[in-house]
């Protein structure tokens, strides 16, 4: 049995990147992620890789971009405004189809906004932020042991699809201390890569690039990657609680299901049918496993520490088979589990369930 720790989200994140073999990591200050690089500075030097604090969050991904290309595993992380920043070197690295992981611990925006949690990130994340018809997998896990767990299974996924992915965290997930199990990699059987940039002695010259002038080529490489993207829609995670006999279900991710998580206790022991989903990927979003409970519940309740930006998937997952309900907390504030039970009997009443 794998002996517990106590250890912090970030340094979680830090240090499971490192065993899943990330040998370069490039970032950039901000707050509340600084103690990510603070980490990898650290370790870094323990297993002789490379870490590199940029001039700015631009040189970062480009840095990250210029590794994968390389062939090695490489991770870049910042918070909000940081992560708009790097939203060209995210579409380039899906343009040039290179694998990295990149995390967001998400803070109250828009703007420079403040340093509380946040999940206004969401629409960023999720439609690809950047320039282009591109999508990358997005990943939002609820406890220290999932950013450890799900930041190992990036780096395979990255390499599986040869694609950017995304970790979004936010800054009550990234500071938390719980015990987790260290668990070392497990093997995975992944593709070779034939495609990286370390010198041509023995073999033909390669090429790495986004500029396709030819409309007709740059067309056909939007179809290649669609059929790429149309595959990771497969891989869709999430987990369902006490949604079998629920006449609500509860929808939320990351810090916000914690928070549900709770609330729905409290409504059962109150006597009220609740369940609630978690996405676990935001996407591909869980879409399938929505529309299958709408087919016994037909009220659902969104649940987000924004004004609402994952209730557009759930609607559109829903289509039109059940009600769908919001209540959100933007800006920063994390509300009690008391508060979101409150809305969810408010709720119960109002539709007479």
């Amino acid at each position: 049995m794998n002996k517990k720790v106590l250890m912090k989200g970030t340094d979680a994140i830090g240090e499971a990147a490192i065993r899943a073999g990330c040998r370069c990591y490039f970032g950039y200050p901000i707050t509340p992620q600084n103690e990510i690089p603070e980490y990898m500075s650290r370790r870094m030097q323990e297993v002789g890789g490379v870490f590199l604090q940029g001039e700015s969050e631009i040189a970062s991904i480009n840095m990250v971009l210029g590794a994968a290309a390389a062939g090695f595993r490489a991770m870049t992380s910042s918070s909000s405004p940081g992560i708009s920043l790097k939203q060209e070197g995210l579409s380039f690295l899906a343009a040039l189809e290179l694998p990295a992981v990149i995390v967001n611990i998400n803070r109250g925006g828009p703007g420079l906004g403040n340093i509380a949690p946040s999940q206004g990130d969401y629409y960023q994340a999720t439609r690809g932020g950047g320039h282009g018809d591109y999508r990358m997998p997005v990943f939002a896990p609820a406890s220290v042991q999932e950013l450890y767990d799900i930041t190992m299974h990036a780096f395979d996924v990255a390499d599986l699809y040869r694609s950017p992915v995304m970790i979004l965290g936010d800054g009550m997930m990234g500071q938390i201390v719980e015990p987790i199990c260290l668990k070392e990699r497990p093997e995975v059987e992944l593709p070779p890569k034939d495609y990286i940039l370390d010198g041509a002695e023995g073999r033909p010259s390669r090429i790495v690039k986004s500029l396709i002038l030819d409309a007709a080529e740059m067309e056909e490489h939007n179809w290649k990657l669609k059929r790429k993207y149309d595959l990771m829609q497969k891989s869709a995670q999430w987990e369902d609680y006490l949604i079998d006999d629920a006449k609500l279900i509860v929808i939320a991710y990351g810090t916000a299901a914690r928070i549900a998580k709770g609330a729905v206790k409290r409504a059962r022991s109150e006597g009220l049918k609740v369940g609630m989903i978690r996405p676990i990927t935001l996407w591909p979003f869980p879409s399938e496993a929505i529309r299958s409970a709408a087919k016994k519940t037909k009220i659902f309740l969104t649940f987000e520490m924004s004004t609402g930006q994952m209730v557009d998937d759930v609607r559109l997952a829903l289509e039109g088979k059940a009600a769908c309900e919001f209540y959100g907390r933007p800006g920063g504030v994390v509300p009690l589990p008391q508060e979101v039970a409150r809305i969810i009997e408010r709720f119960w009443l109002q539709k007479e369930l």
